[in-house]
């Protein structure tokens, strides 16, 4: 496991809820920002970890940010997402249509 409290609770946390919890990892860095954890997980486990409408992720955020703050610390959680993993689904259209011409690709 990791050696600070940060890192070892999002790990904790993420291993619980995914699949393949041998394909997570985290990486910690500090600045003058503050810490910065980045996370990878296996590419079918990311849904799990980002939740609907993105909630999971918001809500191991707002923990970490506790734990954080038990340390003194400005801790912050990036989910890393390998290029090009983003599969387009169905009928979802490019982000420069507008409203009517979704429309006309759902009819």
């Amino acid at each position: 496991m990791a050696a600070y409290k940060d890192q070892e609770f999002v790990e904790l946390i993420v291993r619980a809820i995914v699949n393949h919890p041998e394909d997570v990892s985290t990486e910690r860095t500090v600045d003058e920002m503050g810490v910065l954890i980045t996370l990878k997980v296996n590419q079918e486990d990311m849904g799990y970890v980002i939740g609907k409408q993105g909630q999971t992720a918001r809500a191991i955020r707002t923990l970490l940010k506790i734990v954080g703050a038990k340390e003194k610390a400005r801790v912050n959680l990036k989910i890393y997402e390998p290029e090009g993993s983003r599969m387009n689904r169905g009928n979802s259209a490019p982000a420069d249509m507008d409203a009517r011409d979704v429309e006309e690709l759902t009819i």
